[in-house]
């Protein structure tokens, strides 16, 4: 084996064509335009028309076309997008109907210390699957009809709550993804709420 240096080597000029041989999926970029473009035109859509049928299409979206299809278009969105919130909120629906019985035990272990953030909420009492349902879709539709910023805020109570509620219970859930959920939307609600008052 000898220590005499390798000739250099010219690197090997690439035609344009080089790059499109490679099939990867679609560009970043264009999935993230395309996904905010999808949100605002959902959300624009919704808020404009008269129609209750678009409400409730809205809110039933991720029921029909699947929560992995919204993800693959919303989820790397940042949290206060429009895209990267209605992620989160289809989301939290999601795991609200995967698991009603155990998200109001966690709620009800949690409402008691978190006393502002769940009059926010806005669960009835008590706080049983079927009302927590009821206030999740109730949410969703407050997209179409009412302040996008009280919908974040509500969203980011009810999830305050539930993380309250896994702190206080242990176990194995996790308290700081929930708390986190809660932070990125309560901050979007701060955000689409600067927007509104500017």
């Amino acid at each position: 084996m000898t220590d005499q240096p390798r000739p250099h080597h010219r690197p090997m000029q690439r035609s344009s064509g080089f790059f499109d041989e490679f099939v990867g999926g679609a560009d970043p970029a264009l999935v993230t335009e395309a996904g905010d473009r999808a949100a605002a035109l959902l959300v624009r859509g919704a808020r404009e028309s008269d129609d209750d049928a678009v409400a409730e299409r809205l809110m039933h979206l991720a029921d029909t076309e699947g929560i992995e299809s919204i993800a693959e278009v919303w989820s790397h969105s940042p949290a206060d997008s429009l895209a990267g919130c209605l992620w989160r909120l289809y989301l939290l629906r999601s795991w609200v109907y995967a698991d009603a019985v155990g998200v109001a035990r966690e709620f009800e272990a949690g409402r008691a210390r978190a006393q502002v953030a769940r009059v926010v909420a806005g669960v009835a009492d008590p706080p049983g699957p079927a009302e927590l349902r009821a206030m999740v879709d109730q949410v969703l539709r407050g997209i179409a009809d009412g302040d996008f910023a009280d919908v974040l805020f509500r969203a980011a109570a009810f999830a305050r709550v539930v993380a309250t509620g896994r702190a206080i219970l242990g176990g194995e859930t996790d308290v700081t993804r929930m708390l986190a959920l809660a932070e990125q939307l309560e901050a979007a609600g701060h955000v689409e709420l600067a927007r509104g008052l500017a």
